[in-house]
């Protein structure tokens, strides 16, 4: 079987991450919810009109959080996976992959707060 050549193996590769993106998204309640608020805070960019650096700063922290959330997900499903029994030790690598999240999504939250606190006040 010959190899495949190095467009054919990026364009492969691209394909499976759409693959795993739409699957994160069919299947995981969790990356709805955070897409729901990045759509949400993309649409009050766009009634603060927010400035360039705004939307750079915003566009980062959203895809963060997103790129962390689906992390966390194939983490968790990695850990069921290896382990479907209750066990404390995979339960403590879910929980620090949680916890990952949530200091992103807190941090993505301050960034909104450092952007929509004085066009709102």
């Amino acid at each position: 079987m010959p190899k495949d050549s190095f467009l054919q193996d990026r364009l492969n590769g691209v394909a499976y991450a759409f693959k795993g993106a739409f699957l994160l998204v069919r299947t995981e309640r969790s990356i709805k919810i955070q897409i729901v608020l990045g759509l949400i805070m993309t649409a009050a960019g766009f009634y603060f009109d927010i400035s360039n650096t705004e939307w750079i700063v915003q566009t980062m922290a959203i895809g963060l959080v997103l790129g962390t959330e689906g992390l966390n997900t194939a983490i968790e499903k990695l850990s069921d996976y290896i382990q479907p029994n209750h066990d404390p030790k995979i339960g403590f690598v879910k929980d620090i992959s949680a916890g990952a999240v949530m200091m992103v999504a807190i941090a993505a939250s301050i960034v909104g707060l450092i952007i929509y606190l004085p066009k709102i006040f």
